[in-house]
């Protein structure tokens, strides 16, 4: 699914730099077409990314479609038009929630 791809290049694209610069663990709960509640991790050593709930509690949660969330890492919708046009909704940690846009 492209969800999952999406999530499978993330993981790919993970350094112990970037969890180092972080430090947060971002929880996204999707909708529509392989929705559900997914996670990238970048606080535990080495990061990781995946289904299901984070190894440890979520610094911030996302919630989007599925569609707009493949859009948003694949570089065809910007967080802040997302965020803006009420197709993002961020819970906790917004400052935290920009620094996820520098992996993208």
């Amino acid at each position: 699914s492209p969800v999952a791809e999406t999530f499978r290049v993330i993981q790919g694209a993970m350094s112990d730099e970037y969890v180092r610069a972080t430090q947060g663990v971002f929880q996204f709960e999707l909708s529509g077409d392989d929705g559900g509640t997914w996670y990238i991790d970048l606080k535990t050593k080495g990061g990781s990314a995946g289904v299901g709930k984070p190894p440890v509690t979520a610094d911030v949660v996302m919630s989007m479609s599925s569609a707009d969330f493949v859009k948003m890492f694949t570089g065809k919708l910007k967080p802040i038009v997302a965020f803006m046009s009420g197709k993002l909704s961020v819970k906790s940690d917004m400052v935290l929630a920009m620094n996820l846009e520098k992996m993208l």
